[in-house]
């Protein structure tokens, strides 16, 4: 929880204030069964109303000072607790971003999500009531004991016996707790994963009639949480009964001590009274501090998981200063080269992918990448962007390696369209100046010409203002793949990348989209991963993929000529489309 220290020394100074106010509204509390046994044993046993009027005032400048105090302590708390949640989420997220795939691909999305809502709230509420009365609790558990040893020390023995005992009881409470509260967290994280997963494939389970199913799931995962949720509270369910019977049970010997004391005249009514409030105050203490150490394991339990997303260090490195541009680098813009890559999701000792790659695209080449499902088309291409590095091997990207490249600046020159089209909330305009910050408008509708996209978005009653719902809902997936390649477009990139993004495009619009990429593409790199052949046969040059490995890499009818995998989807595709449409004139 070493992350901690940094917020400790960014509000250190207000917490102190804070702390200084509950000390000052504790020591008002303190005084007070003090001032009470001198009011009973002085002034009510000699029957002098002055002396009864003039401790009663200072009792109530004393509670209007502590009044004060606590008002102020609230106030600082409030302001420090808030600030500090919404700096830690705001870190935690930035923190988020500047991952690698490979570092985020170690938690679950909806973990992520608990660890930067619920958790930052846990800790977020712990440090409040820090603040507020975990600190005033300890200060009046000490201070009653001075108060209470200082006023009757015969009767400070019960305390020497009860004291221990609670100490030992709020040690097991955070023992038991702890490993507890850990699993409940992990619960929630799978209550969470269930949710997230039915509502983003709400209209798949809708389609399939399957919500029994994802109903009997969710129950799973809650009653889990719920069973989880059960356990440790009934574990930590004892520990508070146990704190408050051992204390009141201190108050019994206290009074039948005190009695025997009156009795014999060695102590004074006022002492017990003044005895059995401190008493109270050390039990609202110690039940306080035993919620603490509740609050605390949760708090504690948190923490760790937010801890471990920040001790994540980036596996991707690069050189503090980009490679100077030189006219080697100048004239190699848009060259990509694989020199005999490897790679696998797993890390080096895993199940590689990508599978000894060696292929150069040279600038301004049109390549298509085909293959079957799981050949590793798409695992090729991430490569270039530095979503992930290479196990072995080395990527150029315009003749410098990427691994010496700062991503942020890499990707300033490649525009990709992945293979599930992700649109965000808001307008269309707003989601295609995703591409370059600044577009013109007349950038982006030249974009979604392009893209064949302008034709729906000015049908659409708002035009390019037609505000989106979440990953553009209310589009079709066609309409949404369009919008993706505006996106792309508007960037004009050196390289882009069209990652299986016409599958939900009708072959006429396809082809409108290719002859504009053509007028558009002439001067930059452009890779097309496609199922359909028909998407890649016109281009300079195409590679066919196999299990991770290249096959052959040459044109169409080069392909067909030699290329037995090439041939076999072909056929598949077009020979059995052309052999129906035969059939049927």
């Amino acid at each position: 929880m070493g992350f901690l220290r940094t917020y400790a020394k960014r509000h250190g100074k207000f917490f102190l204030v804070a702390v200084l106010f509950v000390t000052f509204e504790s020591i008002c509390d303190l005084m007070q069964p003090t001032i009470m046994a001198k009011i009973i044993d002085v002034g009510v046993a000699n029957s002098d109303l002055n002396y009864v009027l003039r401790m009663g005032g200072l009792m109530l400048l004393v509670t209007a000072f502590g009044a004060i105090a606590a008002s102020t302590r609230n106030i600082v708390a409030s302001h420090v607790s808030q600030k500090f949640g919404t700096e830690l989420r705001s870190d935690l997220f930035r923190k988020i971003q500047t991952l690698s795939f490979e570092n985020i691909d170690r938690f679950e999305r909806a973990s992520l999500v608990t660890r930067l809502t619920n958790d930052v709230t846990q800790v977020q509420n712990f440090i409040n009531g820090l603040m507020r009365i975990f600190v005033k609790a300890p200060i009046l558990c000490i201070g009653s004991l001075i108060m209470a040893a200082r006023l009757n020390p015969k009767l400070a023995l019960v305390l020497a016996v009860v004291v221990p005992i609670v100490g030992l009881l709020v040690a097991l409470n955070m023992k038991i707790g702890f490993p507890r509260f850990m699993r409940v967290q992990k619960s929630l994280d799978r209550v969470n994963s269930v949710m997230r997963e039915y509502l983003s494939g709400v209209r798949v389970v809708k389609a399939f009639n399957r919500f029994d199913n994802e109903v009997e799931k969710f129950k799973k995962a809650n009653v889990e949480y719920k069973d989880r949720s059960v356990t440790v509270m009934r574990a930590m369910s004892v520990f508070n009964p146990a704190i408050m019977l051992t204390v009141n049970f201190g108050i019994v010997a206290v009074i039948w001590m005190g009695g025997y004391g009156v009795n014999d005249g060695t102590i004074q009514v006022g002492h017990i009274i003044a005895f059995i409030n401190y008493m109270t105050m050390i039990l609202f203490g110690l039940m306080t501090i035993s919620m603490v150490f509740n609050m605390f394991v949760r708090a504690r339990a948190s923490a760790s998981r937010i801890g471990e997303v920040f001790s994540q260090v980036n596996t991707m490195t690069w050189e503090e200063q980009t490679p100077p541009a030189s006219p080697a680098t100048e004239s190699a813009r848009g060259r990509i080269d694989f020199e005999d890559v490897s790679f696998s999701y797993e890390g080096a000792s895993g199940e590689p992918v990508i599978k000894r790659i060696s292929l150069t695209v040279l600038p301004g080449q049109t390549v298509g990448i085909i293959g079957s499902t799981g050949s590793g088309k798409s695992s090729l291409v991430h490569l270039i962007p530095r979503f992930y590095d290479a196990d072995s091997g080395t990527v150029r990207v315009n003749g410098i390696d990427v691994k010496r490249v700062d991503p942020a600046i890499l990707r300033e020159t490649i525009a990709i369209v992945p293979q599930k089209s992700i649109l965000f909330t808001g307008t269309i305009m707003d989601n295609i100046r995703w591409g370059k910050d600044g577009a013109t408008e007349e950038e982006v509708r030249s974009a979604a010409r392009m893209a064949e996209a302008d034709p729906f978005i000015r049908e659409l009653p708002e035009g390019y203002e037609s505000v989106l719902g979440q990953r553009g809902v209310n589009l079709s997936g066609g309409q949404k793949q369009r919008v993706s390649i505006a996106r792309a477009l508007v960037r004009e990139p050196d390289i882009l990348i069209l990652d299986d993004c016409t599958s939900a495009v009708d072959v006429a619009t396809e082809a409108k989209i290719k002859a504009h990429l053509k007028t558009f593409a002439a001067n930059l790199t452009c890779l097309i991963i496609a199922q359909r052949i028909t998407s890649v046969m016109d281009a300079d040059q195409i590679v066919v993929l196999d299990l991770g490995e290249i096959v052959d890499i040459g044109t169409h009818d080069e392909l067909m000529r030699r290329c037995l995998v090439y041939q076999e989807i072909y056929q598949s595709q077009v020979g059995k489309e052309a052999q129906a449409n035969v059939q049927a004139q």
